[in-house]
C-alpha cells in the first residue's frame, strides 16, 4: 500500500482514483503521521448511502415486546445498567 499525505491527496485527486481504478494503487492517506484512512478499489460487497437506506426502509419492524426482550436479555448478561443515559 502507498503511504500519501492528505495534501498530496487533494492535490493529485483525480491521478488517486486512476490508480485506484486501473488496480494498480491503494492508497493509505497520512496527517501529522499519522495513518486516517485507506482508499482502495470498492469490494464487491460495497453498499451506498442509498441502497443502505433502502435496505433499512424494507427492513421488518421490531415488535411492540423488543425493548422489553433487549431489557431482559441484557439482565441476562449482566450489562443493563439502572442508570438513565438520558437524565443528567
Amino acid at each position: 500500500m502507498t503511504e500519501i499525505t492528505a495534501t498530496e491527496a487533494a492535490r493529485n485527486f483525480s491521478k488517486l482514483l486512476d490508480d485506484i481504478e486501473h488496480g494498480r494503487r491503494r492508497y493509505t492517506v497520512t496527517r501529522g503521521g499519522k495513518a486516517v484512512a485507506s482508499v482502495g478499489p470498492a469490494g464487491p460487497n460495497s453498499v451506498t448511502v442509498r441502497d443502505l437506506l433502502d435496505r433499512l426502509r424494507s427492513a421488518p419492524r421490531p415488535d411492540d415486546r423488543f425493548g422489553e426482550d433487549l431489557q431482559r436479555a441484557r439482565r441476562a448478561l449482566g450489562t443493563l445498567s439502572t442508570d438513565d443515559p438520558w437524565e443528567s
